[in-house]
């Protein structure tokens, strides 16, 4: 009896190309920087290109699977960056490498963000389409304007936290978050082979959910509300959980960032982060994990390359955006109208098939 081999679901080919491709990218970006194709600004865009994947991917859970607007993913990569700033710093002076340093800041970054997505998901989450983009632009503004007023230091008595600018900080002591003027002197461990690695896990937590039992639920919940109502789908807690997690990956992705900088500060993670965020979402298609992260890399590069055209530059760019865009929808148009065609003649494909096989 031979045995008949087990062929791949269409979920495990999907995720094992993904993973691959994401592999050999890296491996194709590393040879090209040891031989030195790589220019100096481009090397120092690899980082932020990783952590940007990192929240286009996890808002697009938010966005296209779950069917809600965040416009304050922003405040939650905040909410990670400052916290992974501040467990790095603490653990500096312990002698721990700095792979696994890096590795307990991020982890630290995603509970932090994660604990702040679910208490701020509760009440948000009740609200629907224009109310709730505008209630989490709001929160996201206020984790930005707490970030402002936040002062943290360490001494040889411990670790220190206020709202006062005067922590009264001992000897060997050093200040990890000064207000508005942000994190300063910080110690950049983020790598490129670390950024790959969280990608990697993020995709494996996004695709994981989309292709779960919990992940379906929250699509129906996004489809038709009502109708996922009726069959006993609690909506409130399959979007609160798509919500938490979205948080904790944008949480991780904002550690992964804020440690690639020596100074960073809170005004960065502005609306207008959460924006460009959205951006990468929409423009790689709401939904389409791979169109966000392409959207995401392209967009980030974009603008460097585009430095040498000086005051154009940003105009450039907002013409390449609105060109993408058009070419984004004029196929949408089109497969609208191919759909509405063979619904209008159903025979029309069979006419043509027939006309085919007769030829």
């Amino acid at each position: 009896m031979k045995k008949k081999n087990k062929k791949l679901s269409p979920y495990t080919r999907n995720s094992l190309t993904s993973y691959a491709i994401v592999a050999i990218a890296f491996v194709i970006v590393t040879v090209l920087n040891m031989t030195g194709a790589l220019s100096s600004s481009l090397q120092g865009q690899l980082v932020p290109i990783c952590a940007y994947v990192i929240m286009a991917v996890s808002l697009n859970l938010v966005v296209g699977i779950s069917g809600e607007l965040s416009l304050g993913h922003a405040g939650f990569m905040s909410v990670g960056a400052f916290s992974g700033i501040v467990v790095s710093g603490m653990l500096e002076s312990s002698g721990m490498p700095d792979p696994a340093r890096l590795a307990c800041a991020v982890l630290t970054g995603a509970v932090f963000a994660g604990v702040a997505g679910f208490l701020i998901g509760i009440p948000v989450l009740r609200l629907r389409g224009d109310y709730l983009a505008i209630v989490t632009l709001a929160f996201g503004e206020i984790i930005k304007n707490i970030m402002n007023i936040v002062y943290a230091g360490k001494d040889v008595n411990g670790f220190h936290i206020s709202t006062n600018p005067d922590l009264n900080l001992g000897d060997e002591a050093r200040m990890l978050l000064n207000g508005p003027m942000g994190a300063t002197a910080v110690r950049r461990i983020s790598t490129f082979g670390s950024g790959i690695i969280l990608v990697l896990i993020t995709l494996f937590i996004v695709q994981n959910i989309m292709n779960s039992r919990q992940g379906r639920a929250i699509m129906a919940c996004r489809d038709n509300r009502i109708a996922a109502e009726s069959v006993g789908l609690h909506v409130m807690k399959y979007k609160l959980m798509a919500f938490t997690v979205s948080s904790a990956l944008a949480g991780m992705g904002g550690a992964l960032f804020g440690l690639n900088y020596s100074t960073l500060l809170p005004i960065k993670f502005n609306f207008n982060t959460s924006v460009l965020i959205l951006v990468f979402v929409v423009l790689g298609g709401i939904g389409n994990i791979w169109g966000s992260i392409i959207a995401a890399t392209i967009l980030t590069i974009l603008p460097e390359a585009l430095r040498e055209f000086a005051d154009y530059r940003m105009l450039v760019y907002a013409i390449v955006l609105i060109l993408v865009m058009i070419c984004t929808y004029n196929v949408k148009i089109r497969a609208f109208f191919s759909n509405l065609f063979s619904m209008i003649r159903p025979g029309a494909e069979e006419e043509k098939m027939e006309g085919g096989s007769a030829e």
